[in-house]
């Protein structure tokens, strides 16, 4: 089985850029094995279906618009958040992952299992650093996915 652990954002845009920066928290604190990909999908839309469309298994990371307050973080499941399903809005890419999975199960290649694990943002200022609050959301979120990772039977390292 292959995961796919998907981070999308814009890191020009302070708090757009949470997936990436997870997925550089995850390459620098966790080994994983070679059956899971970690991927920097930034803003590249339509261009990374082949990425989603490979996988068995999909770990979706970006900011949301949600009600809530900047750092609450929601799971979702497939049928939650694809199109018209929930009121959230993924980040503004030009065209956005929900789009980009419609596309693949109209093609009959979406992944069975897709999580989408989003975050309300604090700021969109022009920056490449999170706001101090995202920030401090990056270890507790790589521990969720690490945990729901390893609870289907894979193994993954902590790096010292």
């Amino acid at each position: 089985m292959k995961i796919l652990i998907f981070g999308a954002g814009n890191l020009l845009l302070s708090d757009e850029g949470f997936g990436i920066h997870l997925i550089q928290y995850l390459q620098k604190h966790y080994l994983f094995p070679p059956d899971i990909t970690l991927y920097d999908g930034g803003t590249l839309g339509i261009m990374v279906s082949h990425m989603l469309e490979d996988a068995d298994q999909v770990f979706l990371v970006d900011v949301i618009e949600a009600k809530g307050e900047p750092g609450d973080i929601y799971r979702y499941e497939k049928d939650d958040f694809m199109l018209g399903k929930l009121p959230i809005k993924m980040s503004p890419h030009q065209i956005g992952i929900q789009e980009v999975l419609a596309l693949s199960e109209i093609r009959d290649r979406c992944p069975g299992k897709i999580t989408l694990f989003g975050i309300i943002p604090a700021s969109y200022e022009a920056g490449v650093e999170l706001s101090p609050l995202l920030a401090g959301k990056l270890p507790g979120l790589a521990e969720l996915l690490v945990a729901e990772i390893t609870a289907s039977g894979f193994s993954v390292e902590r790096c010292s």
